[in-house]
C-alpha cells in the first residue's frame, strides 16, 4: 500500500468527489479512479459507494479514513521531527489535553520558550482522557495533560502545580443562584448536564461518587458531555445544571451564566504525562527540560 495513494483516497474522502479530488491533486480524473480501484483490489474491501456527482464512504471506507488520517499524521510528524535536526533548534510540539485553566501553566512555558526558540510551533488537541492517551500510545502527540484520578502507568508524569475546583453552571435566574455554594442535597432533584469525566469509574474510585455518597444513583443525568462550551450551550437554554471545571464557561458579568463551587469543595489535580522511553524530537525534548525546571518540586 503506497503512502502516496493513502494520500489521494483520503483527498476523495474530503472532497467528496472524483472531480474534485483530482483537481485538488492534479491529476486526472482516469487516473485517480485507477489508484483507488487498485487501492480497493488490494483490500479486498468496497471503499466507496459512486454516483454520478459524488462519491460515500463504506463502513469499510471510514474505518480506512480513520486509520489513514492517523498514518499522515504521523508521518508528516516524522518528516517534521527529521527537518527540524538543525543547529538552531525549531519544529513541532503536540500536546492534547481537556478543557482545565491549568493550560495557563503551559501557555506560560511556551510563551517564555518563544523568546529564546521562536521556530518551535505549538499544536494542541483538546479530548477527553481517552482521547488523549490513545493518540498519546500511537505516537501522534508528545504529551497529553490529564486530570485526576487518571491511569498513569504507562507513562512518566509530573504534577502540574494547579488544582481545577469542581462546581455547577447554571443561569443566573435558576433556583439555585442565590447560594453560594453547592451542596449533594441541592442537586438531587434538578436535571443534571454531567461531564464523562466526573461520571468515570477509575481504579474503583470515583470522586463524584464519594462526594455525592449514598445517593449518587439517584441522580437526575439528563445529558452527558466531554466538551464544557457546548455543556453551557445547554445551560443557557435551561436544560439543566452542569456539573463542571471553574474559569472554563464563561461566567462573566455579561453572561447569563454563573458558577457555584461544591460543598465540601472538590479539586482534581493535573498531570503532565509522556510515554516512557519517549524518543523526543528537539523541540519536544526542549519543552520538557523547561517543564522539569519550571515544575521541579513536583517531578516524579
Amino acid at each position: 500500500m503506497e503512502f502516496r495513494v493513502l494520500r489521494y483516497f483520503l483527498t476523495v474522502a474530503r472532497e467528496g468527489s472524483i472531480t474534485g479530488a483530482a483537481d485538488f491533486l492534479h491529476v486526472t480524473q482516469p487516473t485517480l479512479s485507477r489508484q483507488l480501484k487498485d487501492l480497493e483490489q488490494e483490500l479486498g474491501k468496497k471503499l466507496f459507494i459512486r454516483s454520478s456527482h459524488s462519491i460515500i464512504l463504506t463502513d469499510e471506507g471510514m474505518l480506512l479514513r480513520k486509520r489513514a488520517e492517523e498514518i499522515v499524521d504521523m508521518v508528516d510528524k516524522l518528516e517534521a521531527e527529521f527537518s527540524s535536526m538543525e543547529e538552531t533548534i525549531s519544529g513541532d510540539v503536540y500536546i492534547g489535553g481537556g478543557e482545565t485553566d491549568a493550560m495557563r501553566q503551559i501557555a506560560r512555558i511556551v510563551k517564555d520558550l518563544q523568546l529564546h526558540y521562536p521556530n518551535i510551533r505549538y499544536h494542541l488537541y483538546s479530548g477527553n482522557e481517552d482521547d488523549v492517551t490513545e493518540r498519546l500510545d500511537k505516537g501522534l502527540l508528545d504529551f497529553g495533560i490529564l486530570i485526576q484520578p487518571a491511569d498513569l502507568s504507562k507513562y512518566n508524569y509530573i504534577n502540574i502545580p494547579a488544582k481545577d475546583v469542581w462546581g455547577v453552571v447554571m443561569r443566573k435566574d435558576s433556583p439555585l443562584a442565590f447560594k453560594e455554594t453547592i451542596q449533594a442535597v441541592d442537586l438531587l432533584n434538578v436535571p443534571l448536564i454531567c461531564s464523562r469525566q466526573a461520571m468515570k469509574q477509575t481504579f474503583s474510585k470515583n470522586e463524584f461518587a464519594d462526594w455525592f455518597g449514598e445517593d449518587f444513583d439517584k441522580l437526575n443525568v439528563v445529558t452527558t458531555y466531554n466538551l464544557a462550551y457546548n455543556a453551557a450551550i445547554l445551560v443557557d437554554e435551561g436544560i439543566g445544571y452542569a456539573i463542571t471545571l471553574d474559569k472554563i464557561v464563561n461566567t462573566s458579568s455579561d453572561s447569563n451564566l454563573c458558577f457555584k463551587p461544591l460543598e465540601p469543595r472538590l479539586e482534581s489535580g493535573l498531570n503532565i504525562v509522556w510515554k516512557k522511553h519517549q524518543v523526543f524530537s528537539a523541540a519536544a525534548d526542549m519543552f520538557l527540560k523547561v517543564i522539569q525546571v519550571k515544575f521541579s518540586n513536583s517531578l516524579n
